[in-house]
């Protein structure tokens, strides 16, 4: 298979797709690699090292997108992508299609088969391509929001760990999956005072195993997150519904009764975010102000940590990549797992929560069939 690479194009994107690993890996089952000129320069992965491992280089992103059968990629397409894609051609990356019906729109009219990374599955029921990022998000939450609470920044002018005598920052993270044990992990390494909260019991009595003391697990309704988001210095959003628009769990009312310089981090922005007050930010201009509260609500946060996010991703991509670039989209057929990623194919919504958020008829895939049934 002749698969594409090309550099990413979104604002202070500097991740990259295939590491030169990962296509020398490819290059040995048998297959061809483009990748664009400079695609990896940023983060210090060279054409050069491209070429070392068999790849060739491509002067523009249009020419990977012609040539190639496959194109593998790190975040959503933007339009002028979305364009270049074709009838049969594979997409393969990060959509996060619930709350962007452009790019769905978009990636319909291509004719494109596209498998969002966000969706696929593992045995344990696991979203294994999303982990990797989640973790790196989760811990640059913290990382940020420290940041931010400090008063040069339009927060609180707080300490995240305190010193002695002077009390920590309070944490309020919501939800207990990898963002939010990552994010929790982070805050604890800081001497921050911690709450975590989540609607799964079993889920809480890990957190809580694990941290022993150290965070506080409560359950997750709306009257205890209001209650413990206005004594918050700092509230982290890391909730998910694989597929679906993010739910709405901190409220433009308790927002505006936050305290004066508090820091919302939401790392559900690229899923519509969980905060009422949230949009998506770049990291460029990575905050705005509401209410006195500072929100951090950048869309594609480990980019700001590019080259460790790349390797992350590539260390869970490329078995996956390997398959479908073996067999095509048969691979589907033989890793039900992996039919999981299959959001659009051949102009149809085959990822229901995706048609649920976004008013389209849901047709589901069925492997070994030519189109969507």
């Amino acid at each position: 298979m002749k698969i594409g690479v090309p550099k990413e194009i979104k604002t202070r994107e500097y991740r990259v797709g295939l590491t030169p690993s990962s296509v020398k890996e490819l290059i040995g089952f048998g297959h061809t690699v483009f990748v664009e000129k400079d695609a990896g320069l940023a983060i210090d992965f060279t054409d050069d090292q491209y070429l070392d491992a068999g790849a060739t280089i491509l002067p523009t992103a249009a020419e990977v997108f012609a040539t190639a059968d496959m194109i593998v990629k790190v975040k959503e397409p933007q339009p002028a992508e979305c364009k270049m894609l074709r009838p049969g051609q594979i997409l393969y990356t990060y959509l996060h299609l619930a709350p962007d019906p452009q790019q769905t729109e978009l990636l319909l009219a291509s004719g494109a088969s596209c498998i969002a990374y966000e969706t696929v599955t593992d045995e344990r029921g696991g979203l294994p391509l999303l982990a990797p990022m989640s973790e790196v998000a989760g811990r640059m939450s913290i990382q940020a929001g420290a940041h931010h609470l400090e008063k040069a920044q339009g927060g609180r002018g707080m300490l995240l760990g305190g010193v002695p005598g002077v009390a920590p920052a309070k944490v309020l993270i919501i939800g207990g999956g990898v963002v939010g044990d990552n994010a929790a992990a982070m805050a604890v390494g800081m001497g921050a005072d911690v709450t975590i909260m989540d609607r799964s019991l079993p889920r809480l009595r890990e957190l809580d195993n694990k941290y022993r003391g150290q965070v506080r697990c409560l359950y997750s309704t709306n009257t205890a997150i209001e209650e413990h988001a206005l004594t918050a210095d700092l509230v982290i959003g890391a909730v998910l519904i694989p597929g679906a628009a993010a739910p709405k769990l901190l409220t433009r009312e308790t927002i505006s009764k936050m305290q004066r310089g508090a820091v919302v981090v939401d790392v559900a922005i690229d899923q519509g975010g969980c905060f009422e007050t949230s949009k998506a930010t770049t990291h460029d201009d990575p905050t705005f102000i509401i209410d006195d509260v500072v929100h951090y609500c950048v869309a594609n946060m480990p980019g700001a940590v590019a080259r460790t996010s790349t390797i992350a991703l590539n260390n869970a991509t490329l078995s996956y990549a390997i398959q479908l670039a073996n067999k095509g989209l048969g691979a589907l057929a033989d890793n039900p797992h992996l039919a999981k990623g299959l959001n659009i194919h051949q102009g149809e919504v085959t990822y229901k929560a995706v048609a649920d958020a976004l008013g389209y008829p849901y047709k589901p895939y069925t492997p070994g069939l030519s189109s969507a049934a």
